[in-house]
């Protein structure tokens, strides 16, 4: 028996048309099978820059009109989200990942310009002289899972691979991305093996390391990344969303089924899923939750299909 219901499905619609955005409601007509790819593009490109670049709070950090790779990967999530994702519409982003790539061939997480805007008070943006493996990595597992060919893309995959294997040492949401990459370069059989090593390193790194609750109802003892806020833990359903990920071998089946749980059980009396990270200013609660809130149904809907 599924976890989501359809009483728990109609909540969060009500939810997102209450509070999202035009992107927000497009997406959610798409995830309920009421809406076409085209819909979303169009709101989605009421984000893109001049330049092929993506701002104006696509990413909820991240104010103004300024361009940030971190933007850039959102767009590309959402494209993947909707079946979207394509060579016509992945090459404009491509092209300018490419444009601001380091020379070890990642991206910088954020560009200089975002001080210039409203932004997290503890955010700073990073040496432009080397990628960052956040960025990067999901922007380009994203690519790989889509089969798309572009230059960009060579470079990237060498940085993330180099990056990925020298790893020492991590964090939830570098681990997201860590995932999306070894789950999109899988579907090369030439490189699961790699991937599938590499993904197993990793998950052992994030157990040993505590980066995951595994037992929702007992979160004492386990210790918050750096820069996370003091109740922001990771579950295994978050690293592993979708149950062919390759994250979801890291879990038995007990956890999984807790942490699946604790998500459906998660849903708010107003029928949106909460954000857990650090809120630096009133308007990001509500502006974040409608995409948390369809993360959520998605990871639902995922894992009920295989249920």
């Amino acid at each position: 028996m599924g976890r989501i219901t359809d009483t728990m499905t109609e909540r969060a619609a009500e939810f997102i048309w209450l509070t999202g955005s035009a992107l927000d409601q497009r997406r959610l007509e798409h995830l309920l099978g009421e809406g076409d790819r085209d819909a979303v593009l169009t709101a989605l490109a009421g984000h893109r820059t001049a330049d092929g670049g993506y701002a104006y709070a696509l990413e909820p950090d991240v104010k103004g009109p300024a361009p940030q790779p971190l933007a850039a990967m959102s767009a590309l999530e959402v494209l993947d989200d909707t079946d979207a994702l394509d060579q016509d519409t992945a090459g404009p982003v491509c092209d300018w990942l490419l444009r601001h790539t380091a020379p070890d061939g990642g991206v910088p997480d954020l560009l200089p310009s975002i001080s210039r805007y409203p932004h997290p008070p503890w955010v700073e943006p990073p040496p432009q002289d080397r990628g960052g493996l956040l960025t990067t990595a999901r922007s380009a597992g994203l690519l790989l899972a889509h089969r798309i060919d572009h230059p960009w893309l060579t470079g990237a995959t060498a940085f993330c691979r180099n990056a990925i294997a020298e790893l020492e040492t991590t964090h939830p949401y570098e681990v997201f991305s860590i995932v999306r990459f070894l789950d999109g370069l899988a579907r090369d059989p030439a490189d699961r093996a790699w991937a599938e090593t590499q993904a197993e390193r990793i998950g052992a790194l994030v157990r040993d390391a505590g980066l995951v609750l595994l037992d929702p109802a007992n979160p004492d003892g386990i210790p918050t990344p750096p820069g996370y806020a003091d109740e922001e833990y990771t579950h295994p359903c978050e690293f592993a969303a979708d149950p062919h990920s390759l994250a979801a071998r890291w879990f038995s089946a007990e956890e999984m089924a807790a942490s699946l749980d604790h998500l459906a059980a998660d849903q708010r009396d107003d029928g949106g899923w909460p954000i857990y990270y650090r809120r630096w200013n009133p308007a990001i609660e509500q502006q974040a939750r409608p995409g948390f809130t369809l993360r959520a149904l998605r990871t639902l809907k995922a894992w009920d299909q295989v249920a």
